[in-house]
C-alpha cells in the first residue's frame, strides 16, 4: 500500500483503495487533460498526482509496470531495425575486383601483345588504377550527406544519420501523436457563455482551486485584464467542482449541471464545459480544451497533396480525437491507444514515418522506418527519433521531407557521374583507342581527370546549400 500526496508522481502500477485525485497522465497515455481518479480506478507509474491525496495498491511493480514494458519496447523495436543498404557499397563490393581483375588483364595483353613490351603494359595498368580509382563514388554519398544534414540543422532539424535522411524521402504514411505534437498539449479557454461577469465569477472561484483546468481559466480573466473578485466560503467538492460565495451570492462552478444543445455541441468538439450556476439555476458555461498547433491544417494538406496518407494516433478518448482530427483535416484516427499498442499500430503500415514527442510515443518512434521527435519532447522520445525537429515547428516536417528528397537526388546524381566516368574512361585507359589513334592515356592526365572527377562530386553536394527547401 503506498500513499501519495500532492504533487508526487505514481511509483509503480496500482489500484486507488483511500481517497480520490486529478492525475496527469499525458506522459504515457498522451491525453492532455488530467483525468479524475477515485476508488477503484487504475493508476500508472511515473504519470504526475496534481491535487488530492490517496492510497493505493501496487499490481505491478519493476519490470512488469507499463513504463518498463514502454521501455522494453523501444529497445526492441531498436534492435530489430533493419540497416539500410547502401547503393554505393554494393557497387563498391563489386567494382573493386573487377577493377583489379581489368589491370591485370591489362597488362597481360599490352605485355603479349603491345609494341613496347614490358613500359606500355605498365602505363597502361597504372593508367587503369588510377583512373579508376573509386574516390569519387567513395565522396558521392558522404558529402551529400555531410551537406544535407548541416542545412538541416540551418533549419532546427537535427538528423541522426543518414539511414534517416533517405528513408524520409520514401515515407509513404506519417502517423501523427495528437498531444504536444498535433496540439499545444495545455488547454486554454475557448468559449465563454453567460454575461459579462461568467469569466470574472469562474475565475475568481477558480484562484483557490488545485484544479488542472484552474490555470487555463485564471490565466484567461488575466490576460483580459479582468479584477478578480474575494471569496468567501469557498469549498472543493471532489467529482464534482467548487462553490464559494462572492459579493453575498453562492456560486457554483463545475461539470455536473444541466445541458443544453450549445454545450453538447461544444462537447462534442471534444471541449470540457464547466458550468457556472446560481442556486439550481445554470447562468453561464466556460469551455476549455487543447488546440492544434500553428500550421497543422497545412502541414496536413501538403502532405495530402504529395499522397502521403495521414494518420493521428492518441490515447485520448475518441469524441476529442475525433473533434482534433476535424480541425488538422485528418480522417484516419486512431483514438484510446495504449503505449504498447501504438508501436504494434505503426508497424502495420509500410514506409511509415512516426512523429511524436512523450514517452508513450518513444517504442512508435523506434518501430517505425523513420522516427521525427519534437523538440519539446521527452528525452526518451528525442533519444529513440532519427530526425528531431529543434525549432518547435510541425511544419518542419514538410522542410525535412524537401531536404530529404532533394539530398538523395544529389546521391544518385553524384553516383551516376561517378559510374559513368569509370564506365567511358576505364577502357581508355586500357588502350582502346590507341588501334584506331594511336593514342593512349598518360597516367599524369588519368590523375587529374581522376581528381576532376571527385571535385565534381563535391561541387554537386554543395548545391545543395543553396537548395531552397
Amino acid at each position: 500500500m503506498v500513499r501519495v500526496r500532492p504533487g508526487e508522481k505514481i511509483p509503480v502500477d496500482g489500484v486507488i483503495v483511500e481517497g480520490d485525485s486529478t492525475i496527469d497522465e499525458s506522459m504515457v497515455t498522451g491525453e492532455s487533460i488530467p483525468v479524475e481518479k477515485i476508488k477503484g480506478d487504475m493508476v500508472i507509474g511515473a504519470t504526475f498526482n496534481k491535487t488530492g491525496s490517496f492510497i493505493f495498491r501496487t499490481t505491478k511493480v519493476g519490470k512488469d509496470t507499463m513504463l518498463s514494458q514502454i521501455v522494453q519496447m523501444v529497445g526492441e523495436a531498436q534492435s530489430t531495425r533493419a540497416p539500410i543498404q547502401r547503393l554505393a557499397d554494393a557497387v563498391s563490393s563489386y567494382f573493386v575486383p573487377i577493377v583489379l581483375m581489368l589491370a591485370v588483364a591489362t597488362f597481360i595483353v599490352w605485355f603479349d601483345f603491345g609494341p613496347s613490351g614490358g613500359l606500355l603494359a605498365f602505363m597502361n595498368t597504372v593508367a587503369v588504377l588510377i583512373i579508376a580509382c573509386p574516390c569519387a563514388m567513395g565522396l558521392a554519398t558522404p558529402t551529400a550527406i555531410m551537406v544535407g544534414t548541416g542545412k538541416g540543422a540551418e533549419k532546427g532539424i537535427l538528423i541522426k544519420n543518414a539511414e534517416s535522411l533517405e528513408v524520409a524521402s520514401k515515407v509513404e504514411t506519417i502517423i501523427f501523436d495528437k498531444t504536444g505534437t498535433l496540439t499545444n498539449g495545455k488547454p486554454i479557454v475557448t468559449e465563454v457563455l453567460g454575461d459579462k461577469n461568467t469569466l470574472m465569477i469562474a475565475a475568481s472561484l477558480e484562484q483557490g482551486s488545485e484544479h488542472p483546468l484552474a490555470e487555463a481559466i485564471v490565466g484567461e480573466a488575466k490576460n483580459k485584464k479582468i479584477s478578480l473578485g474575494k471569496v468567501a466560503k469557498f469549498k472543493a467538492i471532489p467529482g464534482f467542482g467548487i462553490e464559494g460565495v462572492i459579493g453575498g451570492k453562492k456560486y457554483f462552478f463545475g461539470k455536473k449541471g444541466d445541458k443544453d444543445t450549445k454545450v453538447m455541441e461544444l462537447e462534442s468538439e471534444g471541449k470540457t464545459v464547466m458550468i457556472l450556476s446560481q442556486g439550481a439555476k445554470a447562468i453561464g458555461y466556460i469551455a476549455v480544451a487543447d488546440t492544434l498547433k500553428t500550421g497543422v491544417p497545412e502541414v496536413i494538406s501538403d502532405l495530402k497533396k504529395r499522397k502521403i496518407d495521414v494518420w493521428m494516433i492518441t490515447g485520448d478518448n475518441k469524441r476529442t480525437a475525433l473533434a482534433i482530427a476535424k480541425k488538422a483535416g485528418i480522417e484516419n484516427v486512431l483514438a484510446e491507444v495504449l503505449p504498447g499498442d501504438k508501436a504494434l499500430k505503426v508497424k502495420e503500415f509500410k514506409n511509415v514515418a512516426f512523429v511524436g514527442d512523450g514517452i508513450n510515443d518513444a517504442a512508435a518512434l523506434a518501430a517505425s522506418d523513420v522516427g521525427i521527435a519534437m523538440g519539446t519532447g521527452t528525452d526518451v522520445a528525442i533519444e529513440s527519433a532519427g530526425v528531431t525537429l529543434l525549432n518547435k515547428d510541425i511544419r518542419s516536417i514538410i522542410t525535412a521531407i524537401n531536404l530529404s528528397r532533394a539530398t538523395l537526388s544529389v546521391i544518385k546524381q553524384n553516383l551516376f557521374w561517378a559510374f559513368g566516368y569509370n564506365i567511358v574512361l576505364i577502357p581508355v585507359a586500357a588502350g582502346v583507342l590507341y588501334p584506331f589513334t594511336g593514342w593512349l592515356l598518360n597516367p599524369a592526365l588519368a590523375a587529374f581527370a581522376m581528381a576532376a572527377s571527385s571535385i565534381s562530386v563535391v561541387a554537386n553536394s554543395l548545391r545543395l546549400k543553396s537548395i531552397k527547401i
